[in-house]
């Protein structure tokens, strides 16, 4: 079983290299399709104009823009992010909103030398902590008195067939990669309200709030079948049972891939399969 350090150590490599770059190519994409769930993570925030806010984990810049732009030009919206190469994704679409800024660093842990945030905000980026009760101790004394923390989670991977549907049919052909433990970070690791209050309560935050939020993924974005599967093949687990595999075992499961998905074709070209997060709350402790 790795430890904290080397699960930590382990999602630096990861975003800060390969898991980066895949991103980046991606990211238009996974924001448009996770825009209804950003805008209801946004409107829990309560975000005022003139705010100072924290965008943990940030990637390429789309929900600190989006919290920028509510903030207005009196607010401060520092995006942080492990990533060289998404932080200077996120610099370059950031080059009119002068109220939004970004810096390379390891939220869990960074020296912000005093400052405090009225919000702190997380899109899918806080449940890949090493060890997500230190990580948010630390954030909790970054965090003004009357402050909010808001992030989006995926809530059980049973309830989103966007990512478990793809997953299962690459895994009919490619080997199923070894189930991540019930500590360890990962896209379902605060899926369990349960241990996500432990950690925060543990923290020194008061007992979270979780509310259900629904929406419908287009794996193809309108644009056909095919679409789709390059999608799912790129991002989440069914691109990382797909990893190193020999062609012919690819080839297998991208077939697979494609019949499963067919059914799931619109009129339009579009291929929604249902997606569902938890939006978290929680004010210090």
């Amino acid at each position: 079983m790795a430890t904290t350090n080397e699960n930590h150590e382990a999602q630096r490599v990861y975003w800060d290299g390969a898991g980066g770059d895949k991103w980046i190519r991606r990211a238009a994409d996974v924001d448009t399709n996770v825009a209804p769930a950003q805008r209801a993570a946004i409107d829990s925030a309560d975000i005022h104009p003139g705010a100072r806010v924290l965008d943990i984990g940030c990637g390429c810049g789309g929900s600190t823009l989006a919290i920028a732009r509510r903030a207005g030009p009196t607010g401060r919206v520092l995006g942080v992010d492990i990533s060289h190469a998404m932080i200077a994704e996120a610099q370059r679409a950031a080059h009119d909103m002068p109220q939004a800024s970004f810096m390379v660093a390891d939220a869990s842990a960074h020296d912000f030398g005093g400052e405090t945030f009225d919000r702190m905000f997380s899109r899918f980026g806080v449940m890949f902590f090493g060890d997500p009760a230190a990580a948010f101790a630390h954030l909790r004394g970054a965090l003004a008195k009357d402050g909010k923390l808001v992030f989006v989670c995926w809530r059980p991977v049973v309830e989103n067939p966007w990512m478990y549907l793809p997953f299962n049919a690459v895994c009919k052909h490619a080997p199923r990669p070894p189930r991540p433990g019930p500590e360890d970070p990962g896209p379902f690791s605060f899926a369990a309200p349960e241990r996500v209050t432990r950690i925060l309560t543990a923290a020194g935050f008061a007992a979270p709030e979780f509310a259900k939020f629904d929406f419908d993924m287009d794996l193809a974005l309108g644009r056909g079948l095919e679409a789709a599967v390059e999608s799912a093949a790129t991002i989440g687990p069914a691109s990382a049972a797909l990893t190193d595999q020999p062609p012919e075992v690819r080839a297998a499961a991208l077939a697979q891939l494609r019949s499963e998905l067919a059914p799931h074709v619109q009129a339009d070209g579009r291929v929604p399969l249902a997606a569902a997060v938890w939006i978290v709350t929680a004010r210090p402790g």
